[in-house]
């Protein structure tokens, strides 16, 4: 029996280019919504059709429910919601056999269709020395439970972040950053037959090796101000690195460190800015 973990965000979905379409308080969101649907299903749909058994798919953005439950693939469960305890990757445990990661973007400060970390607050992550976004921290979390990484789907930019992170990982590539705020994409239908293509290509692939974490990793995150650093100083055992908006973090374990950074990130927001 073969368990494969989904999570899937929104900014590399095709089709979106701005935060128009991937906030909820914005015009485009519902048209953002239902292609991200349209993609999850995809990539659900090819697993199923290789013979995976259970699927599992954790919706990863923002307020993560945004994917629309009345028209993901019955045969699918799905995580939504928050407050979840791990966040991007809620249900990633050591029953799963494969993960993938759908809909994913760049890391803040490189080129890519809204490359962020997390928030707009953050500029780095590291772990020990090793600078990481979502998909580094992620596909971190994913090796501590012996789980690989099969497949990465995005733009150009998240591609090219996957391939040097995760040797032999298969990539789609989905639409092209043109700018920040600017794409050339596939259209959802050819985006979601490209996404059904390299399913079937990762699945059917050698092995890929999980991207082990350190053991007692050491996680540092800067901030864009020294406020949001302040608030997120407030956790036990974070402390600021004097003369910089860097916090610093002696973690137990991946998992430790993955929390303290969600913890991290949702109390540097706070900062009022003026």
């Amino acid at each position: 029996m073969t368990k494969l973990w989904i999570s899937v965000d929104m900014e590399g979905i095709s089709g979106l280019p701005d935060y128009t379409y991937v906030n909820s308080s914005e015009f485009n969101y519902e048209t953002g919504r239902r292609i991200m649907t349209m993609e999850a299903n995809s990539i659900i749909q090819a697993a199923f059709d290789y013979g995976v058994d259970d699927i599992v798919v954790n919706d990863s953005h923002s307020k993560m429910n945004n994917i629309l439950i009345e028209e993901i693939h019955p045969e699918a469960r799905l995580i939504s919601g928050d407050v979840k305890p791990m966040s991007m990757v809620q249900g990633l445990d050591d029953q799963v056999d494969l993960a993938a990661f759908i809909g994913y973007h760049a890391r803040a400060g490189k080129k890519g269709v809204m490359s962020h970390s997390m928030t707009f607050g953050v500029r780095n992550f590291w772990i020990n020395d090793q600078v990481v976004g979502e998909l580094g921290f992620n596909a971190y979390v994913a090796g501590f439970y012996d789980v690989p990484v099969i497949l990465v789907a995005g733009d150009d930019c998240v591609a090219e972040e996957a391939e040097t992170l995760i040797p032999g990982i298969t990539t789609c590539i989905v639409k092209r950053a043109l700018s920040r705020s600017s794409q050339e994409t596939l259209s959802p239908a050819k985006a979601t037959e490209l996404i059904r293509e390299k399913t079937l290509d990762a699945l059917g692939q050698k092995s890929i090796e999980p991207l082990k974490p350190p053991k007692k990793p050491t996680l540092r995150v800067e901030f864009t101000n020294y406020g949001e650093a302040e608030w997120a100083a407030l956790i036990p055992q974070v402390t600021i690195e004097p003369g910089t908006t860097i916090v610093k973090y002696e973690a137990n374990t991946i998992i430790d460190a993955y929390q303290a950074m969600v913890a991290m990130t949702e109390l540097a927001m706070k900062t009022k800015f003026c």
